[in-house]
């Protein structure tokens, strides 16, 4: 069943919906926040609700779909989109793909210039129509970075780059504020994974330590590692746990990179949902959940959505259509800057507070 874009011309938004339960049992366990633990909430009609999986890890979830872990590239189907590798040297490597920050990664545009980066930094910026970017002292730096690159910002400009040299971040959004705070792109697609009608369900557990269950019988502290430590759990039952999804298409449509490529685009994204929902719903260890039943379009009402082996093969025949506006995989260096040398007013400052 190929994509229906024609179905999709006249709405802002794709909205889709999948109804999941635990694997195994009823219990599972939401995303838990520092200083908060689960993200618990009550509707105005008393319906008890409950964060199962917020908007940023789905997204980080979502762009890993595409990645191949073992083989540390594009699973094959794929290879062809464009993305920047990082080799940082004996730090290891990394890449837009991983990295949270996307095009906008401190591995790209801090720390020394290698012939590499600068080849990289000089051809993006020329894509934007833009002069490179001049490093800046602490003194001169300022709140407001809007002004960090002069010129009139071309925004389809701005577009079409990222999508010639990282494709994915036109997806999942980018903020390029390490070269100027204009040069900003919302998420295009997004989704969160909530529950309603829950309940908590308390148990517990005991770290067994089998040589030295009270270590103060050898003046050893238990926060060290020793001892037997009982801990407390809170896991949860639902009525109802969905993932929604939500594909931004006016947004996407606006960047005027033309038909095939917004069609890859959307595409793509239909498949990251897919891909999330068949191999990504190990959440944690005790969150390990499944699908029941199909993803669902709930705007535009009746929209069908292809299986993932379909949307598959439409990504393929669009990367290759695609091709010549993409740059390919690139690769730069990252070594870390030289740390200034220490003025004695700091030398000094540093001594007053030793």
């Amino acid at each position: 069943m190929p994509i229906e874009y024609t179905a999709l011309q006249n709405s802002p938004r794709l909205l889709m919906e999948a109804r999941l339960r635990p694997l195994q049992g009823d219990r599972f366990q939401p995303t838990g926040f520092p200083d908060l633990g689960a993200a618990r909430y009550t509707l105005p009609d008393g319906t008890e609700m409950l964060l199962v999986e917020s908007a940023q890890s789905v997204a980080n979830r979502m762009e890993l779909a595409c990645w191949d872990e073992a083989k540390d590239d594009l699973i094959a189907e794929l290879r062809g989109l464009p993305f920047v590798r990082i080799d940082c040297g004996d730090l290891g490597k990394t890449n837009t793909l991983k990295e949270f920050h996307r095009l906008n990664s401190p591995y790209i545009w801090e720390g020394l210039e290698t012939e590499a980066t600068k080849q990289f930094r000089e051809a993006f910026m020329k894509d934007l129509g833009l002069k490179p970017t001049q490093k800046r002292g602490k003194k001169d730096q300022k709140d407001d970075e809007e002004s960090d690159v002069p010129g009139v910002l071309d925004l389809r400009k701005f577009c079409q780059a990222v999508f010639k040299w990282d494709a994915n971040s036109v997806i999942h959004g980018l903020f390029l504020e390490k070269v100027a705070g204009r040069l900003r792109m919302a998420r295009a697609l997004s989704g969160f994974i909530e529950a309603s009608g829950v309940q908590a369900v308390e148990s517990g557990g005991t770290k067994v330590d089998h040589i030295l269950p009270s270590p103060k019988t050898l003046g050893l502290d238990a926060k060290t590692g020793y001892g037997n430590v009982p801990f407390p759990r809170t896991e949860f039952i639902a009525h109802k746990i969905a993932a929604y999804f939500n594909l931004d298409l006016a947004l996407l449509r606006g960047y005027a990179l033309g038909d095939e490529a917004t069609q890859l685009l959307v595409a793509l994204a239909l498949f990251k949902i897919r891909r999330f929902l068949s191999t990504g719903l190990r959440l944690r260890t005790a969150c390990d959940l499944k699908p029941v039943g199909d993803l669902t379009a709930t705007q535009p009402s009746g929209f069908n959505i292809p299986d993932e082996s379909e949307l598959l093969s439409e990504c393929q025949r669009l990367i290759g259509v695609c091709k010549p506006k993409f740059a390919g995989v690139t690769t730069v260096n990252w070594k870390p800057a030289a740390r200034p040398a220490k003025g004695k007013s700091e030398e000094a400052e540093e001594e007053t507070e030793e």
